[in-house]
């Protein structure tokens, strides 16, 4: 479907989950530009180095909570 794309930008959400997607075609709503774009391969493995915690912010902030709570119970 992408094959003939050449050009990529990689993607963030709120959550600070990554993506890919098309520098020819519109950002989607809820995304908005990481700041990287190249060709795909480029644009993936500059994920790979960056993107070290998969777990949605959310959840990364809720365990993060749970952490100081248990670490502090008073």
């Amino acid at each position: 479907m992408f094959e003939h794309i050449k050009l990529w930008k990689v993607l963030i959400n709120e959550e600070d989950q990554y993506s890919i997607w098309p520098t020819s075609k519109l950002i989607p709503f809820g995304w908005k530009d990481a700041g990287k774009e190249g060709e795909k391969e480029e644009c993936l493995e500059y994920i790979k180095d960056i993107w070290t915690d998969m777990r949605p912010r959310t959840l990364r902030e809720l365990t993060y909570m749970d952490l100081l709570e248990t670490s502090n119970p008073n």
